[in-house]
């Protein structure tokens, strides 16, 4: 009997809602039976890039972008609903939604050994009203319980990335590339810990500098990159960053990789061409990401890459120049679309949540132990 659940994630990249109706029969998935996507609108995307930092009025401003969230979320679902052929599914035979929201702070550390002193993630969204507008149960708020244990909140991929991705026998490397990227590294014995954490910027700093100098919302795959030269100097300052020295459990977000950051690092740099800094953005990440793989998956044989990053070839390419003996491949060639594998992970968290089991994994997220994620809101 299916087991119907959707999923949606609006990422650090801030192009959109990704949505998946899946079936988790008897836990595991068994099959996408739709997928959808709807892009925010220029002024919402605006607002959100604002929000991640301080600003005039922003309580309001970020309720009334939860709302604006909450009816992109809703139209994805509208979709999904009813791609399914012949007649679509009815909102009752689905049985929960994972909605991650909208990350505009991301500060897991705690700041003193207390309650008070605990660190905080903070996702826009509107779930009640979501829920009110769909008919279907809302899980969200799925990254504050990891972090009230201890935890980095993130990432909370590697464990579904186990379920559909890791082999008996055969170390596994799965990288996704959004806004940030972040590394799984599923182990081939059952016994042994899966281990996860960000590796640094994935697509945002690439898209936002994209945006700014040719307009474009990202570098379609990735050929005005390819048009230009690293500049080692710029790469090399880029990469002195102190986060890439910490160990994992570890996480970041736009609050370290932001604008502001680059353009501090580029000061020296002022006479470079735009193509030239893309370029260097782009090895940049693909060498974040390098060396995530070297030191955490020495094992691994294989390298499975999912995200929006997955569609851009110069970063690709980067990454098979960089692991010459890991075979580089896209999760397309592993049974799920790049852009369906974040929102098929919330679909499952989801799942974990309404059947009260554990979402995160200790291993990752650095936690006190393992959690039930999420706040349940009732359709």
């Amino acid at each position: 009997m299916s087991e119907l659940y959707i999923g949606l994630m609006s990422g650090t990249s801030l192009d959109g809602v990704d949505g998946v109706l899946a079936d988790f029969s008897d836990g595991v998935l068994r099959k996408v039976l739709a997928s959808a996507s709807t892009p925010f609108p220029a002024p919402l995307r605006a607002e959100l890039l604002a929000l991640n930092t301080p600003s005039d009025n922003e309580l309001h401003r970020a309720a009334l972008a939860g709302h604006q969230i909450a009816a992109a979320y809703a139209d994805v679902v509208d979709k999904l609903l009813t791609q399914v052929a012949p007649n679509g599914i009815m909102a009752d035979q689905v049985r929960a939604i994972g909605a991650h929201g909208q990350t505009v702070r991301h500060q897991p550390q705690r700041s003193a050994n207390t309650l008070a002193g605990a660190g905080y993630t903070l996702q826009l969204n509107s779930p009640a009203l979501l829920a009110e507008a769909t008919g279907i149960d809302v899980v969200a708020d799925l990254r504050s319980r990891d972090i009230a244990a201890g935890g980095q909140g993130a990432p909370l991929v590697p464990a579904f990335h186990r379920s559909v991705f890791g082999q008996a026998h055969a170390q596994v490397a799965v990288l996704n590339i959004g806004g940030i990227a972040n590394l799984s590294v599923l182990p081939g014995k059952p016994e042994d810990p899966v281990l996860g954490f960000d590796c640094g910027p994935g697509n945002a700093l690439m898209d936002a500098w994209c945006l700014r100098h040719t307009g474009r919302a990202f570098d379609d795959g990735g050929t005005w990159a390819a048009s230009g030269q690293c500049l080692p100097t710029l790469l090399a300052s880029l990469r002195s960053e102190p986060y890439f020295a910490q160990p994992p459990p570890k996480s970041t977000g736009r609050d370290l990789f932001s604008l502001s950051w680059l353009h501090e690092k580029l000061q020296r740099f002022a006479n470079a061409a735009p193509q030239d800094i893309q370029a260097t953005l782009t090895q940049f990440t693909a060498s974040a990401c390098v060396d995530c793989v070297n030191s955490y998956s020495k094992e691994s044989k294989l390298l499975i890459v999912c995200g929006g990053g997955a569609f851009n070839h110069s970063l690709l390419q980067a990454l098979r120049v960089g692991l010459p003996t890991v075979k580089v491949e896209t999760s397309e060639q592993h049974g799920l679309p790049p852009l369906q594998v974040e929102a098929a992970a919330f679909a499952w968290l989801a799942r974990q949540a309404i059947t009260r089991q554990p979402g995160n994994l200790p291993s990752v997220t650095g936690a006190a132990g393992p959690r039930i994620l999420g706040a349940i809101y009732p359709a």
